[in-house]
């Protein structure tokens, strides 16, 4: 894609409404497809390294990823990028050149502060990993003007292929040097393997060089949007990752090694789905703000259907994630599956918390955003202090307890700009809650009754465990969602949208010349203490 034309405008259009929706629609598809393969990527990866490496080589590379993941997403441009009306490549160029220098400045930064995590840890190894990782944050500034053009026109299916073939370079990288006897360094190698291949990739389906940093109009405008939304996501990504540095600390890098991969099957749901879908949300809700009631039913029923499948995900992975983490990592990693029972409760709440941030950044409300950013770092934080008491199990379930207090409150303050009030917004999920709640308490009852006398055990017992009660949980889920909504309307628009989203990949209409979205031009995830995030996430 070329995205300014010969006068320096930003030239892709969405065109009008329904070409806008239509787009909207295949950006989501084409998304959660990519997300599917990520996916699948993932849990290969996930399924050999947890064999190849032990839970202490996770937990001292989770040590040092805990500070530098928060250098490294550059929050904040990529929002500034696609919430403004008008873009042209003066004002790219320049935010691009201040993402540069930021980028320089930070990976200099984080080099030299190894011996204040040595202090902080008392493990040496830190320190080299610190020197190593530090790349990792200029690598990652180099691409995030790109890969932000690419969505505001709306070319999603580029930006997921490439986000694809990214991980997939990350994962060979990290097995192939596990396979030879790297122990840690493999999953840093990785870690570092995933932003140069996005980077190159950016570069080449993006065909812009940025010009010399210039006077344009908007730049004091941008930057300004781009520090509240950073400012929001780093109190996000400290309270998201408190929990490392506080399990780490006091309890030492094995039991981290453990709680690490609890979170990680904690947050995979959302990071496939709701995240990165975020950027479709925003790109789209963006260009609805100046007419509220369209935009308030658009965004509900993106809620409605967000709840469907989140609070099903949620409920069905607390009933059977302990024996997930069995069959994919093996039985050395128990206590990640006891302490994944007491994350899963919150995982459908994560789904619905998550979507108020597309109301913040869709209307422009960044500084609002990093206000409430603060309240949740503080809410987060106490519960952190109050849970360590009973090891990684408590710091776990103070997660689920915190998506529990802040979601309600959370849509109340995003949509007080608009008048958006909580009622509409409870209407729309409260019947997903309950069904769910039902559906798992009757689940986990019969579980509890008839298990015993399955006498399957190891890896196929995992196996047959997991279909057989998430078979049950999910036909008890949508009996409940079906006799809740007096029918089958909420599954027969899941239905029309996932048809949507496939048609539009097979029978996408040529674009208008001058409107269409350019012309054409002829997470590694698993290694992380946490998903990569992206502000547009919410949390």
């Amino acid at each position: 894609m070329r995205p300014f034309d010969a006068n320096g405008n930003f030239h892709p259009d969405t065109g009008g409404m329904s070409e806008l929706r239509r787009r909207a629609v295949r950006g989501a598809g084409v998304t959660v497809f990519s997300q599917g393969v990520s996916l699948a990527v993932h849990i290969v990866a996930t399924v050999i390294l947890a064999r190849l490496l032990l839970p202490a080589d996770f937990g001292v590379v989770a040590m040092v990823a805990a500070f530098s993941l928060l250098l490294t997403s550059f929050a904040g441009f990529t929002e500034a990028v696609l919430q403004r009306s008008e873009m042209d490549r003066l004002l790219a160029s320049n935010l691009f050149w201040i993402s540069i220098s930021i980028g320089v400045f930070l990976t200099i930064g984080f080099a030299v502060s190894g011996p204040l995590m040595v202090r902080f840890y008392g493990d040496p190894r830190v320190v080299w990993i610190a020197v190593a990782l530090s790349f990792q944050i200029f690598l990652s500034s180099t691409s995030i003007l790109h890969l932000a053009l690419l969505k505001r026109a709306m070319r999603f299916s580029l930006v997921s292929a490439n986000d694809i073939v990214a991980r997939t370079a990350a994962v060979v990288v990290s097995v192939s040097l596990a396979f030879a006897g790297w122990g840690y360094w493999a999953l840093v190698a990785g870690v570092l393997a995933y932003p140069l291949s996005r980077s190159i990739g950016a570069w080449y389906l993006c065909r812009w060089v940025p010009s010399l940093p210039r006077r344009a109009e908007g730049t004091v405008v941008a930057m300004r949007f781009a520090i509240n939304v950073y400012g929001r996501f780093s109190i996000e990504y400290l309270a998201q990752n408190m929990d490392n540095v506080l399990v780490g600390w006091r309890f030492g890098a094995q039991p981290l090694g453990f709680y690490k991969k609890a979170y990680d099957l904690f947050a995979l749901p959302a990071n496939q789905l709701v995240r990165p879908l975020s950027d479709v949300a925003v790109s789209g809700l963006s260009r609805l703000k100046e007419n509220p009631d369209q935009y308030k039913r658009y965004f509900l029923r993106a809620l409605a259907v967000t709840a469907l499948v989140g609070m099903g995900i949620g409920a069905n992975l607390t009933l059977v994630g302990h024996d997930v983490i069995r069959l994919l990592l093996g039985p050395r990693w128990a206590q990640s599956g006891r302490i994944f029972t007491l994350l899963g409760p919150g995982i459908g709440l994560m789904f619905l918390y998550a979507t108020h941030g597309w109301i913040h950044l869709s209307i422009g409300t960044a500084d609002r955003f990093f206000r409430w950013g603060i309240l949740e770092l503080a809410v987060t934080g106490l519960l952190f202090i109050l849970g360590l008491s009973w090891g990684p199990e408590g710091i776990a379930a103070a997660w689920t307890v915190s998506f529990g207090i802040l979601t309600i409150p959370a849509f109340w303050y995003a949509g007080k700009p608009i008048q958006f009030g909580t009622a509409p917004l409870v209407a729309t999920v409260w019947k997903y809650v309950l069904a769910s709640a039902l559906a798992g308490s009757v689940s986990a009852l019969l579980i509890h009754t008839f298990q015993p006398f399955v006498t399957v055990s190891g890896s196929l017992g995992a196996f047959v465990r997991i279909a057989v009660d998430s078979t049950l949980f999910m036909a008890l889920y949508l009996a409940g969602v079906v006799l809740l909504h007096g029918g089958l309307a909420p599954l027969n628009r899941v239905g029309r949208l996932l048809r949507e989203m496939v048609l539009s990949q097979g029978l996408q209409k040529p674009a208008p010349a001058g409107a269409g979205i350019g012309r054409p031009a002829s997470p590694a995830v698993f290694t992380l203490p946490k998903e990569e995030t992206s502000a547009t996430a919410g949390r």
